[in-house]
């Protein structure tokens, strides 16, 4: 894949972004979602790839839009894998709470996993940890590995978990441990890149969440040497029959980053929505609209953090007040 692709995917998540944060705090999360959605599948028509939405926004029969085997782009260019959310953090945009973003990933044909919308645990350490943590291995001796490998004192490390029952017994080990825990209730996409950034303050993003979230996480980390680690949950036969359909025949299998994304010919573009410890939220002005944008390339190890003015005179498509 070509360089001149990153600013084209920072244009897709940038759109995304600024259409739903027209929603933030108003309660309505489906017309947030539906917004950024429209709106990343309009850019996507003007980039010149073959891409075919390997995670999206549900089965054929699910969604109007970015639907998984449709496909995207001009037609013109390289054959890609795709996958999209259009909008990482539904509840968040309609609360008004911190976190949600636009993401997508994009690789050579067959290089993501086709994950399944099923749970997946998991476990992400920047690139000072990569190779020293397990899934499988408790998460005290995880824990000692992180803060012996990037030098600090485990009480000193922050660990990012999803707020939900499934946890309690984890966030019970972890502040045994001794560490520092951060809950949060929506999207762990940006946690999960977060804990390859010093300045974001994570460094272990664990627990058991959603899995197309997981394939996009690992296409983040693979652009910055992070690891991520994960394992599906099927939770009823029909979910285990697609697991079997993927080729997972052992259910206690450990999908590892490799296996999640083939190769390091990977780009990876986030906008923040709302503000996170890795990106700034959409803030409108008189003009227009402001957005921070990260965009990877897995090839070149290139890290853009962009921060654009978008002129709303210039784009009237982007100035739609509901």
């Amino acid at each position: 894949m070509g360089r001149k692709l990153a600013l084209e995917f920072a244009r897709v998540t940038e759109a995304a972004a600024l259409a739903s944060a027209r929603w933030m705090g108003r309660g309505n999360k489906m017309a947030a979602d539906d917004a950024a959605t429209e709106a990343m599948r309009a850019v996507f028509d003007t980039v010149d790839i073959k891409g075919t939405v390997v995670i999206g926004e549900g089965e054929m029969d699910e969604a109007p839009m970015l639907y998984i085997g449709e496909e995207v782009g001009t037609g013109k260019g390289p054959e890609l894998d795709i996958a999209v959310d259009p909008l990482e953090g539904t509840n968040l945009v309609a609360k008004g709470l911190n976190g949600a973003i636009a993401v997508l990933a994009a690789a050579p044909r067959g290089s993501l996993l086709h994950a399944p919308d099923m749970y997946m645990e998991k476990i992400a350490v920047g690139p000072e940890a990569a190779g020293k943590i397990h899934l499988d291995a408790p998460v005290q001796e995880n824990l000692k590995a992180i803060a012996a490998a990037k030098g600090k004192r485990l009480s000193d490390l922050t660990v990012v978990i999803l707020d939900r029952p499934r946890h309690n017994q984890l966030i019970a080990d972890i502040r045994e441990a001794g560490a520092r825990i951060m809950l949060i209730s929506d999207g762990d996409v940006s946690p999960g890149v977060a804990v390859a950034f010093e300045e974001s303050g994570v460094d272990l993003m664990i627990g058991i969440g959603g899995a197309p979230e997981g394939v996009i996480t690992a296409a983040a980390l693979k652009c910055l040497g992070g690891e991520m680690q994960g394992r599906l949950v099927p939770e009823d036969e029909s979910e285990w029959t697609r697991c079997q359909a993927m080729g997972i025949t052992d259910p206690k299998k450990i999908l590892t980053m490799d296996d999640l994304v083939k190769g390091d010919d990977i780009f990876f573009a986030a906008t923040g929505i709302t503000p996170s410890s890795l990106l700034k939220g959409v803030a409108f002005t008189a003009i227009g609209a402001k957005t921070h944008t990260l965009v990877m390339r897995g090839k070149s190890g290139t890290v853009r953090f962009i921060e654009a003015i978008h002129r709303f005179d210039k784009k009237p498509k982007y100035n739609l007040g509901h």
